[in-house]
């Protein structure tokens, strides 16, 4: 391993592994806050000073401002190696524990760490939950007060149809932030009382 100086490394145009935007900009935080990360894991070079391992680790350490980067070179590698590198040392092989995460990591520190964390925001508290306490209302045989409700089944297209008139149910369509349409849903929560009284004055 040595450090050199960050001009005589090269990056890799051929690299298939790219980082978006925002991933990029908290890599290069976290080696501004963490430098000595990158003594631990050093850009990998081969004979030629280009990047087999660690190219957007690079491109991060240049936007931070560091004038210096350990490399360790592998240049008794042959071509066909070297491809087969920079795609393994690319590749995840395990999974994550998300329990072991939940417990023992605070989530909010995973994402600054640059970790996608693709949770519901039940599954993030139930994650934040130190105590593993009840975050939902345990089954129960009998009915209470809060959770009272009907379900309504229609056999049929024309008993759906009508039911969507009855109850006065309109399609409604989410737009992503361009305006195009995300999806449509036509489902509702119906005031149960209400629905009874429109029901009975239809009659």
């Amino acid at each position: 391993m040595q450090l050199i100086n960050i001009q005589e490394v090269k990056p890799n145009e051929n690299n298939p592994r790219f980082i978006k935007d925002y991933k990029f900009k908290k890599l290069v935080k976290s080696i501004k806050e963490f430098p000595e990360m990158l003594k631990l894991r050093p850009i990998v070079v081969n004979s030629d000073m280009v990047v087999l391992g660690g190219n957007m680790r690079l491109k991060a350490c240049k936007e931070a401002g560091l004038k210096e980067v350990y490399i360790l070179k592998a240049d008794d590698l042959t071509e066909e190696q070297q491809r087969e590198f920079i795609v393994k040392d690319n590749v995840g092989f395990g999974e994550w524990d998300w329990d072991v995460l939940g417990n023992e990591w605070n989530t909010q520190q995973l994402e600054d760490w640059g970790m996608d964390i693709l949770l519901s925001d039940d599954d993030i508290e139930e994650m934040n939950n130190p105590n593993n306490e009840e975050t939902e209302n345990v089954f129960a045989t009998e009915l209470d007060k809060n959770s009272n409700y009907l379900v309504l089944k229609f056999e049929t297209d024309i008993d759906w149809i009508q039911a969507k008139t009855v109850f006065g149910l309109q399609t409604e369509t989410s737009r992503r932030s361009n305006g195009k349409a995300w999806n449509k849903g036509i489902g509702r929560v119906l005031n149960g009382a209400e629905a009874i009284n429109k029901l009975m004055n239809e009659n």
